[in-house]
C-alpha cells in the first residue's frame, strides 16, 4: 500500500481501510442510477447496466482481500454552486488517474471505483464498441449499488465535510 505522504501528493484527503464484506451493496442506490438522476445511465461503460447488476458487481468486489475508501474535499462559494462542483469533479478524476499511476505497478490486480462515471472520451463507445481504454475506466461507486455513506462510515472518513463544500469517493479494492 501507498505511504501517507504519498497519498498526500497524489491529494487525498482521507482514507480507510476496510473488507469488501464490510460493503453496503444496496438495490435502491442502483435505483438512483435506474431514474437517471446524473444523465449517464446506459450511457457509459463505467454505469450500469454496462457493469453488471449489483449482485455481479458484488461478487467482483469480494475477490478482494481489502478496500481503500478515499475522498477529497472541493469548496464551493455556497450550496448551489454548481460549477465549483463540476471543476472538483474534474479535479477528483485527475486524483484518480494519480492513485491509478501510483498503484499500477504495485499490484497485479485491482479494481479502482469513482464517482459518477466516466468522462474520458467526448463520446462513449456503449454500448456498440469496447472501452477505448478499458484499464483506466474507474467505474461509479453508485452505479455498483454501494451505499456510500454507509462506505464512508465503515472507513472511518467523513462523508460530510462541512458548509459550503463537496466531498468526492472513491475506492480501491486490492
Amino acid at each position: 500500500m501507498l505511504t501517507d505522504s504519498e497519498f498526500k501528493e497524489i491529494g487525498i484527503h482521507q482514507y480507510g481501510i476496510v473488507s469488501p464484506a464490510e460493503i453496503v451493496f444496496d438495490e435502491e442506490i442502483r435505483k438512483i442510477c435506474e431514474n437517471n438522476v446524473c444523465r449517464l445511465y446506459g450511457k457509459t461503460w463505467a454505469c450500469p447496466p454496462a457493469v453488471g447488476t449489483v449482485s455481479q458487481c458484488r461478487e467482483r468486489c469480494l475477490q478482494y482481500e481489502n478496500a481503500m475508501v478515499f475522498n477529497c474535499v472541493y469548496p464551493l462559494e455556497d450550496s448551489f454552486d454548481y460549477e465549483s462542483m463540476r471543476e472538483g469533479h474534474a479535479q477528483f478524476k485527475k486524483l484518480c488517474d494519480r492513485l491509478y499511476e501510483a498503484v499500477r505497478p504495485r499490484y497485479d490486480s485491482f479494481i479502482l471505483l469513482s464517482n459518477e462515471g466516466c468522462n474520458r472520451c467526448e463520446t462513449c463507445t456503449y454500448p456498440n464498441v469496447a472501452c477505448r481504454m478499458p484499464d483506466k475506466l474507474f467505474p461509479s461507486l453508485e452505479g455498483f449499488g454501494i451505499h456510500v455513506a454507509k462506505l464512508a462510515a465503515s472507513a472511518g472518513i467523513h462523508y460530510i465535510n462541512g458548509a459550503n463544500t463537496v466531498t468526492y469517493f472513491g475506492m480501491l479494492l486490492y
